[in-house]
């Protein structure tokens, strides 16, 4: 097998999300290099068609690579439920066969899948993470006695990304998508955060759930995946640069970009601007 190329750790994503992801696995894997790529400028991406996010993305992951990437994570879950399985079944054999992309939906459902004590899951995620099924297909695949239910919450994305997430109006929407999940079935235990924007807005969401269920949020898990990765592929670990730098690129303005993303990563960002 080819050698990737021996350059920083990718983390993707259609915007702001991802950063929180990438804050857990920096307190798991602190000596690695990160390179991080928002394509803020053509986010959201959670209601776009499954075709268009396969196309971005996958031209996103191809900067990474161009950027020195042996392996990226998509740091996304409508990404990842879109795009994930093609660009590895059909892209990579013959762009990239040495390289690795992984995503977040597989470890989210294989962590919940154990957790869960009712065989009841409720997930709160995008339109579009939602429409795709991928986290029913994946905790189907590891535990196919486990009901699953959904909930799309179209409005949480722009409350958060717009900082007005402490209004009445945010408390309202947030009651609105945890109400109708849990309607759904009421012996729900365990519920998936299932886009990286909801950690802002976890402890709301907790407070409207019962103390008996249990919320899963995907930066630690991704962190703890990502570890157990490595430490079973030293091959790919072998090319991962080890000197603890990050760099921040956005596909729009860096000045539009730094603020927000401040407070997702929870350190202040100065970004760069990367041209697809």
């Amino acid at each position: 097998m080819k050698k990737p190329p021996y350059g920083p750790i990718g983390i993707f994503d259609s915007g702001l999300g991802g950063l929180t992801v990438l804050k857990e696995i920096i307190q798991v894997l602190p000596e690695y290099d990160y390179l991080y790529l928002g394509d803020n400028a053509r986010a959201p991406y959670g209601s776009r068609s499954f075709e268009t996010v396969y196309q971005y993305t996958l031209e996103c992951v191809k900067v990474l690579f161009d950027q020195g990437c042996g392996l990226v994570v998509l740091a996304c879950n409508t990404a990842s439920a879109k795009a994930l399985r093609s660009i590895q079944q059909k892209d990579l054999p013959l762009i990239a066969p040495e390289r690795r992309v992984l995503g977040v939906i597989r470890p989210t459902a294989e962590v919940a899948g154990s957790l869960s004590k009712s065989r009841e899951i409720g997930i709160l995620a995008t339109q579009g993470t939602v429409s795709s099924g991928s986290y029913i297909t994946e905790i189907g695949n590891f535990f196919p006695d486990i009901k699953v239910f959904q909930e799309a919450c179209p409005m949480w994305v722009p409350l958060i990304e717009s900082n007005e997430i402490n209004n009445s109006g945010a408390d309202f929407f947030i009651d609105k998508h945890v109400n109708a999940l849990m309607k759904q079935s009421s012996a729900i235990d365990t519920v998936i955060l299932g886009c990286t924007h909801y950690p802002l807005i976890e402890d709301k969401i907790k407070k409207k759930l019962a103390a008996n269920v249990q919320v899963i949020s995907q930066g630690s898990i991704i962190a703890q995946s990502l570890k157990d990765y490595l430490n079973r592929h030293p091959e790919i670990d072998a090319f991962c640069k080890k000197n603890g730098k990050r760099e921040f690129y956005t596909t729009d303005q860096p000045s539009s970009f730094d603020e927000p993303a401040s407070r997702f990563f929870g350190e202040k960002i100065s970004s760069k601007l990367m041209e697809i």
